[in-house]
């Protein structure tokens, strides 16, 4: 099936219409990822379970509903994956660590729930990094994911299993999390769309938490239209989630096909400094000359504090996992020790034993920077640093309507390229944690390849609770891309 036929549009008109029903779309998609998700030295790895029983069952909803003639929901038949990172019943989530393996749990998350409300099919869990914690994919307990455009390389992380599935066709759109970037540099490193929504666009009932005064869960999709449909239905205030907004929900999908003329486009002048790769530069210069080709206006933008951005997220991040994940502690749920002798022993030892490296190193930064004598000369610092990144994009958005930036440093990188240097990994984040610390929204567009054919995305930011403009500037910098051949 090719990638056309793959759009949420195109799949709905598909069953309506009677060429194909929902059944025969989810067995598709099933077997597909059966034949080549798990093919022994070519494996993509993306799916750690699939929900085959909820899928077909409700592809079967959506067929009689469409034989019927009833007025079929938003994403009838659409094939989905969800994120291991989120709770949703008739598969475990292990967010990817094996603390919490074998954890089924006995609800949907709301962004779940929503998603299945409006007809989507639901294939399945999606691996990620262990507790959400990477920029690779390559710290899942269950191994890492390759990228589908090149399976030497990184699909980038956390939400490198959500990407993925996208980019081999395994489903049309995909639910992921963004921390400090986890959405949108996947999309980039896959050539594919995610969007980062405002803080509080969207509920983080059921979401297994890594930092809550960041994590962020959002949609990845084939195109901005896709992407603009899924927000649609994700969007809006729940009762479960005391920091999800009130503020009223746009038509996204309407708003991405508005013009762009006139609009005023900041470009930041700490995001094209050193350290960037040539071809992702050239790429987002093409970007910026197509959009004033539509019409927007660009001007250089300063946002000062942006090289304070990676450390001040490190701390504050890791200081929320620290606190997160206390939880996991051999008594309630998920991985107990065998070979504790005491009450102490088995938390020391079931924590040693469930948690990765990587999660271990930044509960233990956490710790440190939340310990006595330390807070003042880090976490509360870094709290004060947010706030200053926080007034810098406000400032920049008196004058602006939306930004533009590179997403990623460079395209994909090798597998195991950097897993013994975490420094650099963490470096790798420098375009994507301001936005996070500020709480804006965000999107991910393909914009190109480099010249060994990796893909490249150009980021465009806007304000809070403006994904309107957002997607209407990223529908302009798709148009102006080639055809897909």
């Amino acid at each position: 099936m090719n990638y056309e036929a793959r759009t949420i549009s195109a799949v709905r008109n598909a069953i309506q219409s009677g060429t194909t029903t929902a059944t025969a779309f989810t067995k598709d998609h099933l077997q597909r990822i059966r034949e080549h998700d798990q093919v022994p030295g070519e494996e993509i790895n993306s799916f750690l379970s699939l929900a085959e029983d909820r899928a077909l069952a409700q592809a079967a909803h959506i067929d009689a509903l469409a034989r019927a003639g009833d007025p079929l929901p938003r994403l009838a038949g659409v094939p989905v994956g969800i994120k291991d990172a989120l709770a949703m019943t008739g598969a475990p989530a292990t967010a990817g660590s094996a603390i919490l393996k074998g954890y089924h749990p006995p609800y949907d998350a709301t962004a779940v729930a929503k998603l299945a409300a409006e007809g989507a099919v639901l294939l399945g869990k999606l691996n990620c990094d262990e507790f959400a914690m990477g920029s690779s994919n390559e710290n899942s307990a269950y191994g890492p994911v390759r990228n589908p455009r090149a399976l030497d390389r990184v699909p980038g992380g956390s939400s490198g299993g959500s990407a993925a599935a996208v980019a081999a066709g395994f489903c049309s759109a995909s639910l992921g999390t963004d921390t400090g970037g986890s959405i949108r540099q996947p999309a980039a490193f896959c050539g594919v769309v995610g969007v980062l929504p405002t803080y509080g666009r969207v509920s983080r009932y059921g979401l297994i938490a890594f930092a809550s005064s960041l994590d962020r869960v959002g949609p990845f999709a084939h195109t901005v239209a896709d992407a603009a449909t899924v927000l649609n239905v994700l969007a809006g205030p729940d009762p479960m989630d005391a920091t999800s907004s009130q503020a009223p929900v746009e038509d996204y999908t309407a708003s991405a096909t508005q013009p762009v003329q006139g609009l005023r486009i900041g470009i930041p002048k700490e995001y094209f400094a050193e350290g960037l790769d040539p071809e992702v530069r050239a790429a987002v210069e093409r970007s910026i000359r197509q959009l004033e080709a539509a019409g927007c206006t660009t001007q250089e933008i300063s946002l000062p504090h942006t090289e304070y951005a990676v450390p001040c997220y490190y701390v504050l991040a890791t200081a929320e996992a620290s606190s997160n994940l206390s939880r996991f502690d051999g008594v309630r749920y998920g991985h107990r020790s065998e070979a504790a002798r005491n009450l102490s022993g088995m938390f020391r030892e079931s924590r040693d034993e469930g948690f990765g490296a990587e999660v271990k190193r930044r509960i233990l930064l956490g710790t440190y920077s939340l310990s006595a004598g330390y807070y003042d000369a880090y976490y509360r610092k870094a709290q004060q640093v947010r706030t200053l990144i926080a007034r810098d994009f406000l400032d920049a958005f008196r004058n602006v309507d939306a930004i533009v930036t590179p997403m990623t440093p460079t395209p994909a990188w090798k597998l195991g390229e950097k897993v013994d240097d975490p420094i650099s990994m963490y470096l790798a984040d420098i375009y994507t944690v301001a936005a996070s610390l500020a709480g804006i929204c965000g999107i991910s567009v393909p914009a190109g390849e480099s010249s060994t054919g990796l893909p490249i995305g150009v980021q465009v930011l806007a304000g809070h609770f403006q994904e309107s403009k957002l997607f209407r500037v990223a529908q302009a910098i798709e148009n102006a891309q080639p055809a897909a051949s």
